[in-house]
């Protein structure tokens, strides 16, 4: 692939072998993306792009299958801005950087907020663009790290729910099933109950 860049994303939801299966054969299939790699220990997915306009298709196709890639928001001190004018050239000028999602940009307080994909995009990227553009700007605070630990945190909580929920489940079947070896009569009062055939179905 002439002209090709690294594109290296962080995905979310891979959790086993097959995971990583569909995120590689999702990625392969797209036009103008090759060499594929998907990394479950560190959560990443990387691959050869043949232009930067590749990243959205990137990110749209791991939305389509349930593995999205991860964002990431980054405030900016922007200098130099008087008008609307100005607030729509810095716009333009952050949005145009390759893996960038959204961009607001508020004249009062002099700043721009960026959404991208964690990984696509550096935050040199962001400042050389707005630099370029005759706007210099700053990071407007070490958002980075903090936005790295709330997502770790949400996402364990997201999954010790889903592992209560699992649990609520489970309980009742191991009861069943495992409940006449712990209390005596168990056994028989399942039988004259639902019924042995049905214990074993549920």
């Amino acid at each position: 692939m002439p002209d090709s860049q690294t594109l290296r994303l962080s995905v979310q939801n891979m959790s086993c072998a097959s995971c990583i299966g569909r995120v590689e054969r999702t990625l392969s299939a797209l036009p103008g993306v090759d060499d594929v790699h998907v990394n479950l220990a560190n959560e990443t997915a990387q691959a050869q792009i043949d232009a930067p306009e590749r990243i959205s298709d990137v990110m749209t196709a791991l939305d389509e299958a349930g593995y999205p890639a991860r964002t990431q928001d980054v405030r900016l001190n922007v200098a130099s801005m008087s008008c609307a004018s100005c607030v729509g050239r810095v716009d333009k000028a952050l949005a145009a950087v390759p893996g960038v999602l959204e961009v607001n940009v508020n004249l009062a307080s002099e700043t721009a907020t960026v959404t991208y994909a964690e990984g696509a995009v550096e935050l040199a990227d962001l400042l050389k663009a707005a630099e370029d553009a005759g706007y210099p700007a700053e990071p407007a605070e070490d958002t980075a790290s903090e936005d790295r630990s709330a997502r770790k945190d949400s996402e364990a909580k997201a999954m010790a729910r889903k592992t209560a929920l699992a649990a609520a489940f489970a309980l009742p079947v191991f009861l069943l099933e495992m409940g006449a070896h712990v209390v005596p009569g168990a056994h028989d009062l399942i039988g004259r109950t639902i019924g042995h055939q049905t214990s074993w179905m549920i």
